[in-house]
């Protein structure tokens, strides 16, 4: 049986060599909080004993976050540092491995108002659009991994001392990322080829529109003729395949930007910006977002959504069923990364141009006539459940059976 050490040494490997997957003579960023520092450091050093060329840190501090926010004015907010831009799309540009270790920032920004916690957000999606475009277009290699806080761990198991929830917390990240398991790299192999054949599926099925049904949500979304799934692997531009969510078990596509009509429901909260959103439910029309509603943090929820047009309409479509091992913990996580793992999602704004064929060689104007959206917020939201139904119109008009409560249907 493997140590907490050994465990978390498999753990960076597996983001060095199946997330970034980093090759000889490559650059790596690794953007990490700073109580992450023990696995940051052992990140790097098996990205050198990959042969990386050198490790560049992107050190962040959610506590620093929120004393910048509570305390600068919104003329500060709204001026993002342009040394710090241009690093990081300087490294892009010459093809860098990218690593992000995450934390859920749950509570942090509690206190701040929601104007400045959206301002921040807009500010930092504008300055770094071309960084994240290289990104989304999978021009190089990125991967995302989760790291756990106290705060983060006494939010799921609310009745245990800090010592014991983070130390169970740590035991559900090695189990759903397969650490745990005897081979964590042949695990994942496994889990890439299960979720190709999905898409594979789906690819060949090539339905017209998908028709979503559970409490609170009555939706159709349709697609672009070019459209195709993708899933678990990815490839960049030089060739080489890597995973860019560690967990990963969806598959997804993008819609066509005016084929979004009917309303959806989530079904877990939404933590954007270190806030909360709960219990959002959106209206489309012919893509369109035409209402809002949520419990808690609509006003946030109001300002993610008027950052650009592009942010009125969705961006992604992903497939996850309810047996998935997230799901299956039973716990909501508070953090996209893993809520979105175990439930069915959409997300507001951007459109991954790798879900259109050719769709990484074409230029605007040819993604926007092929319905794909533009903006600079991508943001998942889940809707998934064991209610879930969603139905797929066929090439020949027909509708089938593509989740029933939950789960595939084939």
């Amino acid at each position: 049986m493997r140590t907490f050490a050994q465990k978390l040494e498999k753990y960076a490997e597996l983001a060095v060599k199946v997330g970034a997957n980093v090759q000889e003579g490559q650059e790596v960023l690794l953007k990490s909080p700073i109580d992450a520092g023990e696995l940051a450091r052992l990140v790097a050093e098996k990205a050198y004993q990959a042969g990386a060329k050198r490790v560049y840190f992107n050190w962040t501090d959610d506590r620093l976050d929120h004393l910048r926010l509570k305390y600068a004015a919104e003329d500060v907010i709204g001026d993002y540092p342009v040394w710090k831009a241009k690093k990081l799309e300087d490294l892009v540009k010459r093809g860098a491995a990218c690593i992000d270790i995450r934390t859920t920032g749950i509570g942090i920004m509690d206190g701040i108002d929601p104007k400045k916690a959206a301002l921040d957000q807009e500010t930092m999606w504008r300055a770094l659009n071309t960084y994240y475009d290289y990104r989304m277009s999978d021009r190089v290699s990125w991967t995302i991994l989760i790291y756990p806080t106290v705060e983060w761990a006494k939010k799921l198991f609310p009745g245990k001392i800090r010592e014991l929830a983070v130390a169970d917390l740590w035991e559900v990240i090695f189990k759903m990322t397969r650490v745990d398991r005897e081979d964590p790299i042949d695990a994942w192999e496994k889990q890439k080829q299960t979720l190709a054949n999905k898409v594979a599926f789906l690819n060949k099925k090539k339905y017209k529109q998908l028709h979503y049904k559970a409490p609170g949500t009555d939706l159709k979304i349709a697609f672009d003729p070019d459209y195709h799934w993708d899933g678990g692997a990815a490839v960049n531009s030089a060739g080489t395949t890597f995973v860019p969510n560690i967990p990963t078990e969806e598959v997804y596509t993008l819609p066509l930007k005016s084929g979004v009509n009917g309303t959806v429901m989530a079904t877990r909260p939404l933590v954007y910006g270190g806030k909360l959103i709960e219990n959002l439910s959106l209206t489309f029309k012919e893509g369109r977002i035409i209402s809002v509603n949520a419990k808690e943090g609509e006003e946030l929820l109001n300002h993610l959504i008027d950052t650009d047009e592009g942010a009125h309409y969705l961006g992604e479509v992903a497939l996850v069923p309810n047996d998935s091992p997230i799901s299956q913990s039973g716990l909501v996580f508070y953090t996209t990364l893993y809520d979105e793992n175990a439930s069915c999602h959409l997300a507001i704004g951007k459109a991954y141009p790798t879900c259109l064929d050719g769709g990484t060689k074409m230029s605007a104007e040819e993604l926007a006539a092929h319905g794909a959206n533009t903006s600079l917020i991508h943001v998942d939201f889940m809707i998934g459940s064991d209610q879930l139904d969603i139905d797929g119109e066929n090439q020949e008009g027909e509708w089938e059976p593509v989740f029933r409560n939950g789960e595939w249907a084939f």
